[in-house]
């Protein structure tokens, strides 16, 4: 016995869990592959009008599971025809479904739910075949956010005579969602959209179709009416096809920064609400006092989750200089027991890579940075056939270089040093995204500084990638803007009930040529004299009207100078001409006030608000005067506008220190806050009609919630906006315009 036992103690038990490797155990596929079969063998039309649609001649698209090369269906690739039949079926349903009470469409969204959780295995099967991401993901992570946010929207369909008053739905939405999360990122378009009264035309994306045409299906099984919810299938240009048509009332966008900017452009002009998530470079930053064992947990849901697939995905590891190698070296002991395999295999931590050229983009990349010398740690353990990619750490990095500036997406993750807190925050905020990022640390008052100070619509801290329907999910700088998600994400799908949807003509517009015919030039008008004059009468003294920023004023760099005309053919005065330099230096000097003016107590900035209304109040008579001078209105109507500008100045004064955040309940364990952040630099061109109350009305709720701006008067009667400069200077306003 005693021979027996030294033996046993050779291979304890820590020993042989820790050498003990995992077996297969895979998710059975044969419900997905009938639900195939029974379409055809797995050909598949469009979805519209709530019946399958299969147009001839159209050509089609063969999709596969990425992780197996195994064909799964024949979608079709459709055409403008296609479009225009969906949005008419869209746009005729939305008469009656915009028409359908409250609880009538909240019992449509629950009875969705209701269907999706009775599919729930299916919908998980087939995403995870189609996109190639683990089935513990489908399974754990994305069908259940599905199933919530249509249960959450089912309730703001219920509320929306209390909750949204004043407010209507749109009228047809454009949906357009990406391949990384097919059917959770299409639930953030459509539930919403369907709760505010709108109807939905869907695009989903070209490597990943099967789950949009199966949550058709589902919506048609659990009583949708017809033409509520419609889904064309076909490559990138159909995607523009259905934001370009004119009876399509907002476009919501998930996808790349570049897409995202060319759907700015086809929509700008068209009257269309646009919302747009786009790309991120989300930073992960590691304090010393963070619990090492944990952040190498989440590191791992941020970076690798999804094959790293995510927008949000933390792709930027940013570690505090004392404990840099340490975590280093614990995540490369994790990655050595990272199971890499098929993405219906129960046991393995990552999946498969969309589509082969998504991974020749990600291995491209790699190989960049080991040109560069930078040290790349990799697993070797991956399957040998399917489009896999292994997870990747790269050290030694320089900051500018591209896997530190540019979106990978896939499972790379970038390391980098600091030394102090001032100094991470300014490596995080390093980036045109502004998506997403994490803060680790055990010292709450800290992480708390360092999450506010993170230039991102969404901070997570000592965790990662969590997402709930009641939080609204959306970025800004290049990452986009609008949300998904919330009561925030709600307005993207209404209107002011008061308002029509306007519908300009096109416009052509040459950007290349846009602000560069300089207009400025003498004008001989009613002030030049016919004789000499001998009486000695002196000239009024002429004033110079310059720009103004970092809070003084500055001649034109191009000195140039445009008249500004009465309604009788009289130069009033001339005003500087602007060019580029002048609009650099205008966004310079703006940015450098941005970071003390955001901080600033909301009830300073309102005092300064306030004060400028005291100001203007007492130039009443004067700036009265100069509007009528321009635009030839009566005293009494441009003394009314004058009043008109002080209340809105005390209005939004007001607003100040009303509308700092809130605390949210989620699903999740801990506390959500919602902060109502400053967005930065902002843009604004004024309009011709009511020079004065329009510059107002745009300055004003721009600048009280932390914002800098560069503003651009009214063209036509830029003077009494040029008259504040002195209410500017006498109100204490630093260089935030």
């Amino acid at each position: 016995m005693a021979a027996d036992t030294k033996t046993n103690t050779k291979n304890s038990v820590a020993e042989i869990f820790k050498s003990m490797d995992y077996g297969p155990a895979p998710e059975a596929d044969n419900v997905a592959k009938a639900w195939l079969n029974d379409h055809d063998n797995g050909e598949f039309g469009l979805f519209i009008d709530g019946k399958w649609v299969k147009p001839d001649g159209r050509k089609t698209y063969q999709t596969k599971n990425p992780a197996t090369g195994e064909p799964l269906a024949t979608t079709i690739q459709g055409e403008q025809e296609d479009v225009d039949l969906a949005v008419s079926s869209a746009k005729k349903a939305y008469e009656t479904w915009s028409k359908t009470p409250n609880h009538v469409r909240a019992r449509h969204l629950y009875s969705i739910a209701r269907h999706i959780q009775k599919h729930m295995r299916l919908f998980s099967v087939v995403e995870a075949m189609d996109n190639g991401k683990t089935f513990r993901e489908t399974r754990d992570a994305d069908i259940p956010i599905v199933v919530r946010h249509f249960y959450h929207h089912a309730g703001w369909a219920q509320l929306m005579d209390t909750e949204m008053r004043g407010w209507k739905s749109v009228g047809v939405i454009g949906g357009i969602v990406p391949w990384n999360f097919p059917l959770m990122l299409l639930t953030w378009k459509i539930a919403p959209a369907l709760a505010m009264g709108n109807t939905v035309v869907l695009k989903p994306a070209t490597y990943t179709r099967l789950s949009a045409l199966l949550l058709a299906e589902v919506c048609a099984e659990a009583g949708l009416p017809p033409g509520v919810f419609n889904v064309v299938t076909g490559n990138g240009a159909m995607g523009s096809k259905l934001a370009d048509h004119p009876d399509v009332d907002k476009v919501a966008f998930t996808g790349s920064t570049g897409v995202g900017q060319t759907l700015r452009r086809l929509t700008a002009g068209s009257g269309k609400k646009l919302s747009l998530e786009l790309g991120g470079k989300s930073p992960v930053v590691v304090f010393e006092t963070a619990d090492l064992d944990s952040t190498v947990e989440g590191v791992v849901d941020a970076i690798w989750f999804n094959q790293g697939q995510v927008c949000s995905a933390g792709s930027r590891l940013l570690v505090q200089e004392g404990i840099h190698d340490k975590l280093v070296a614990k995540l490369k002991e994790r990655l050595t027991h990272f199971r890499v395999g098929d993405s219906l295999d129960k046991t393995v931590d990552m999946g498969a890579i969309v589509d082969e050229s998504q991974r020749k983009s990600i291995e491209e990349y790699v190989e960049s940075a080991r040109q560069e010398g930078a040290e790349i740690f990799q697993i070797s353990a991956i399957p040998k056939t399917g489009c896999f990619y292994p997870p990747t750490i790269i050290t030694n990095v320089q900051t500018v270089s591209r896997v530190v500036v540019e979106e990978i997406f896939g499972p790379v993750l970038v390391v980098l040093k600091f030394r102090t807190a001032k100094e991470a925050i300014a490596l995080s905020n390093n980036t045109i995204y502004g998506l997403g990022g994490s803060v680790w640390t055990e010292n709450i008052p800290l992480a708390l500084e360092a999450a506010l100070s993170i230039k991102a619509g969404t901070v997570w801290i000592n965790c990662h990638n969590l997402f709930d329907s009641a939080a609204g999910f959306g970025g800004y700088k290049q990452s986009g803007y609008g949300r998904d998600g919330g009561k925030e994400g709600l307005f993207e799908y209404v209107r002011p009930s008061w308002e029509k949807r306007p519908r300009p003509e096109p416009v052509q517009l040459d950007l290349k040529a846009f602000g560069q015919i300089v207009q400025a030039r003498p004008t001989i008008g009613n002030n030049q004299k016919n004789e000499i004059s001998a009486d000695g009468k002196l000239p009024g003294i002429d004033r110079t009207f310059k720009m103004y920023y970092g809070g003084k004023q500055a001649r034109p760099d191009a000195p140039y100078a445009r008249p500004v005309v009465s309604p009788n053919g009289t130069v009033i005065a001339h005003v500087g001409e602007g060019n580029r330099k002048d609009v650099r230096n205008a966004v310079e000097a703006a940015h450098a006030a941005s970071a003390g003016w955001g901080k600033r107590a909301a009830h300073n900035r309102a005092q300064i608000v306030y004060y400028m209304a005291e100001n203007l109040e007492l130039r009443r008579d004067e700036v009265a005067n100069r509007i009528h001078q321009m635009t030839g209105r009566s005293m009494d109507d441009c003394k009314t506008e004058v009043d008109l500008s002080v209340q809105r100045l005390f209005h939004w004064g007001a607003y100040c220190d009303k509308y700092g955040g809130t605390v949210q309940e989620t699903t999740l364990y801990g506390c959500t806050v919602k902060v109502h952040e400053p967005m930065g630099v902002i843009g604004i061109a004024c309009p011709d009609e009511y020079p004065l109350l329009g510059f107002v009305s745009l300055f004003a709720p721009a600048v009280i919630r932390g914002n800098v701006i560069v503003i651009v008067p009214s063209e036509k009667y830029p003077l009494s906006a040029l008259d504040l400069y002195q209410v500017f200077d006498t109100s204490d306003l630093p260089g935030v315009s």
